[in-house]
């Protein structure tokens, strides 16, 4: 029976005992999905190297094989804002079952066809595309619920391990489906993979996840989707690992892209000695999950990126020249431990820097920025590579690869760092004269200071990461303005559209944010803690009610 799991995980660790790679096995719930997603990302290689293989014997040119790998990764770059904002908006336990009951039966409909020899390569790549079009659904709430199943502080390692999960089924996966492709064709690859989804919907539907308490009305989903994308704005930090997870996908992306094309022309291999490459970079994955874990520990964050942007060069500059797939296959082994390091410590970056409340939107922008380069990379690599042969597309990519880490002279990542992202939970909504409604707005907020001169280069320097909290949680027209009479008084404003508004963003403070309100508190010089007026703005001509309560 499945264990049963409501809300967050209990950490019953002591606060400061270290992490275990291991430990997130402790939680029923994470050991039950994290098999049935073996079997579930099993089927899903084994389907991938049916689709690819039988690319090369339908297409009529190279970037039509390449196509192959943009199709599995366009939907996630198109779909995932939406999907990430349906993660955090509803029980993300039944939006993952939908996802997975949709793919299932696509892939019944992929299977079909390719028995019937209706295929063409349009129609494979449209089939490819809508399987894709579930894992984009699915893939913001499955990411997200890992903070549902163990404690913030166990993330890291249950990432580590959801890396490690889906490399393990890398490593013989792809073997496995070129067996199948080879014996039996790729029809029976997409059978293999129709099946494999269901493991998971058992799963999923025993788990009993029940839906937090929301205290206040689901935002639409224009809204939150709106929320998202100015949170991950207003957030530096999640900015760089966007421009770092692009530059990555759209580089390393392309050697899987091509990978087809580098068994069958430049080492004279079929489906079989596809799969063992994808095998290859599977066990070299693995290897880069199982010492994940060390590397951040005793590596700088950009230390890391960079020699995963290194590695991976070494990657495609050796598939570039190899003729041997023994050869070819070593430099996979260094490209899958490259690829699991820098895209998880990419994924763990953003869950680390992100509450609860957006996490599923964060995850699935940056989702949106890797997978994009991918697609990107992928469509213009298989066109720069029907022109000038995939050994020279490859040596290419390995310079570009050198370039994207490069950018981290630029753009460096933060260093390691856990943040409490908790919510504060210390605002309580304040008692009103006036009967407003949840839609009544707009809404003024100001807040009075008094600060001391010696203090106000400190006090403007820290107003401006209130600033940026402010409008990252849903303020606008944020200004600071000093007193001209008497200018030991500085006054903050804000507004928010409506009175909901301005009770979300009080209610999305955490813990980390509270470290500014503190510092500013010490700054104060006032007597009294700082003055706050909350206003409802009207027009001339708004009207009232007979008992002066507000008409909306």
């Amino acid at each position: 029976m499945m264990p049963q799991h409501s809300g967050h995980a209990i950490d019953d660790d002591a606060e400061g005992q270290r992490v275990s790679a291991l430990s997130p096995f402790q939680h029923g719930i994470f050991r039950a999905v994290w098999s049935a997603s073996l079997v579930s990302n099993l089927g899903g290689l084994i389907q991938g190297v049916g689709a690819a293989w039988m690319m090369t014997q339908i297409a009529t040119s190279s970037y039509q094989v390449a196509l192959v790998q943009a199709s599995t990764t366009l939907p996630i770059m198109l779909f995932a804002l939406v999907a990430g904002a349906i993660a955090d908006s509803f029980n993300r336990r039944k939006v993952m079952l939908v996802a997975q009951a949709f793919m299932l039966v696509v892939s019944g409909f992929l299977m079909a066809f390719t028995y019937l020899d209706l295929l063409t390569p349009w129609l494979l790549l449209a089939f490819t595309f809508l399987i894709d079009c579930g894992t984009a659904l699915n893939s913001p709430s499955w990411q997200a619920s890992v903070g549902d199943m163990v404690p913030r502080r166990k993330v890291p390692a249950a990432v580590a391990l959801n890396s490690m999960g889906f490399n393990l089924t890398r490593s013989v996966g792809p073997a496995i489906g070129g067996v199948i492709v080879a014996a039996a064709g790729a029809a029976a690859a997409f059978a293999a993979n129709a099946l494999s989804y269901v493991a998971l919907i058992i799963v999923l539907m025993r788990w009993k996840l029940e839906e937090p308490a929301r205290p206040l009305p689901r935002e639409t989903l224009g809204a939150a989707m709106f929320a998202g994308v100015r949170y991950v704005a207003m957030s530096p930090n999640i900015g760089k690992v966007l421009v770092r997870g692009f530059a990555f996908g759209f580089t390393a992306g392309a050697v899987l892209a091509l990978l087809p094309l580098v068994a069958r022309d430049l080492v004279k291999g079929g489906p079989l000695t596809y799969g063992v490459m994808l095998g290859a970079f599977g066990v070299g994955a693995v290897g880069g999950a199982l010492i994940s874990g060390r590397m951040r520990q005793i590596l700088p964050s950009e230390t890391l990126v960079r020699l995963a942007f290194a590695g991976f060069a070494v990657c495609a500059f050796v598939a570039g020249i190899s003729t041997q797939a023994w050869q070819t296959a070593l430099g996979l082994l260094v490209g899958g431990a490259c690829w699991v390091l820098a895209m998880s410590h990419f994924n763990i970056t953003v869950q680390m820097s992100t509450p609860r409340w957006v996490v599923g939107r964060a995850l699935s922008i940056y989702q949106m920025a890797t997978f994009g380069g991918i697609a990107l990379g992928s469509w213009i690599w298989g066109v720069f590579a029907d022109g000038n042969g995939v050994d020279t597309a490859l040596l290419f990519v390995s310079v570009a690869l050198l370039l994207g880490g490069a950018i981290g002279f630029l753009l460096p990542l933060p260093q390691h760092a856990m943040p409490n992202l908790d919510p504060l939970d210390r605002w309580t909504e304040p008692m009103l004269a006036l009967d407003l409604k949840p839609r009544s707005g707009p809404i003024a907020i100001t807040i009075e200071y008094i600060i001391r001169d010696e203090d106000i280069k400190e006090f403007l320097a820290v107003m401006a990461e209130r600033s940026r909290i402010r409008r990252r949680d849903g303020a606008r027209n944020w200004v600071l303005a000093r007193d001209l009479e008497h200018p030991e008084i500085w006054i903050e404003t804000y507004h928010t559209p409506t009175w909901l508004d301005y009770i979300r963003h009080n209610k999305r403070m955490t813990h980390a944010d509270a470290e500014i309100w503190e510092r500013i508190r010490a700054l104060h010089a006032g007597p009294e803690r700082p003055r706050v007026r909350r206003m409802i703005e009207r027009s001339t001509h708004a009207m009232m009610s007979p008992r002066g309560q507000e008409e909306h």
